[in-house]
Order: C-alpha cells, then sequence, then structure tokens
C-alpha cells in the first residue's frame, strides 16, 4: 500500500496579489520555498482560509525575501489580495 503523505506546508500565507491574465501558478517568496521544502513547478494545494475555497495548481518561484505570494491565471478569481492560504505539498 501507498499512501500519500503532507511534506511540506506554508501556513497563513497572505496574498499579496492577483494576476487574472497569467497561464496559472501561485507565485511565492523563493526564500519561503527553500525554508518550506517546496521546489518550481511543483504541485500545491492551495486551501483560502479567508473564504473555503481549495485548488491544485504549481509553483513558480518569486523574487527572494519579497513576501511575495501571488495567484495567478483561473486561480486567481479563487482568491483576493489579503486572504489568508495554506501552501501544502504532498509526496
Amino acid at each position: 500500500m501507498r499512501r500519500v503523505m503532507l511534506k511540506s506546508k506554508v501556513h497563513n500565507a497572505r496574498v499579496k496579489e492577483t494576476n487574472i491574465e497569467y497561464q496559472g501558478s501561485l507565485t511565492l517568496d523563493e526564500t519561503l520555498m527553500k525554508e518550506a521544502d517546496m521546489a518550481p513547478f511543483e504541485q500545491i494545494h492551495v486551501y483560502n482560509i479567508s473564504n473555503g475555497e481549495r485548488f491544485i495548481t504549481y509553483l513558480i518561484k518569486g523574487e527572494r525575501d519579497s513576501g511575495i505570494v501571488g495567484i495567478n491565471g483561473a486561480a486567481a478569481r479563487k482568491a483576493k489580495v489579503g486572504d489568508r492560504l495554506i501552501i501544502a505539498s504532498y509526496g
């Protein structure tokens, strides 16, 4: 039997920007990615604490120490600036 386990989590990340005109993904500060052991293009599950939305996307690396948490593409309809998120990856 194989079990899928929570590998990494960023809790209470605040959305800093949304960009509906991008293909899709979540932009995350490179420092946060490294601290959480997450990699560019890794699949992530996003749980919006503020409105209950849940979605799956992938990570793109944001500028180091910028604090950026950006929701891109269609997912930008599921969050707004200031929303609190849980960003999780599984293995």
